[in-house]
């Protein structure tokens, strides 16, 4: 066997459908456009999520709820991802260059899940209350930075 003699198998490849070349393609005249219509003619383009002027669905939707403009996105990690991490200091930077986060636009916020073996000292912009007591409680230290 030699790579000239490869081919795909039977029924996969098929001919390029030639739209609009005369009458000889196969496809002449209307170009499988059908006759009339407001699809039939030259130039027809659709809006997205046009169902034929019935109400679109997502207009038939309700609205539910609101979507607050002045929410802040804190990078979230939890005590049980500090423990893994080596070393024994953590600031946002730290984190980011240890790829525990990826940004922290507004901040970090480190939340209690998880368990301590070690003392590890973490400066972070807030802390849950149950992760402040646990990192106080394996001996180490808290630090809140302001944004």
């Amino acid at each position: 066997m030699n790579l000239s003699s490869l081919h795909p198998p039977k029924g996969q490849k098929h001919p390029r459908k030639r739209i609009g070349r005369g009458m000889g393609s196969g496809h002449g005249k209307t170009a499988t456009r059908g006759s009339k219509g407001q699809r039939a003619g030259t130039g027809f383009s659709q809006k997205r999520g046009f169902e034929g002027g019935q109400m679109p669905l997502h207009r038939r939707m309700p609205k539910r709820g609101f979507t607050n403009i002045f929410k802040k996105q804190f990078a979230l990690i939890n005590l049980k991802r500090l423990e893994k991490l080596e070393g024994d200091t953590f600031n946002p930077e730290r984190l980011v260059e240890l790829g525990a986060i990826r940004q922290a636009p507004y901040g970090v916020k480190v939340l209690g899940e998880g368990t301590l073996s070690r003392p590890i000292s973490v400066a972070a912009h807030r802390f849950s209350k149950s992760a402040a007591e646990k990192i106080a409680a394996a001996g180490g230290k808290v630090e809140v930075l302001t944004p």
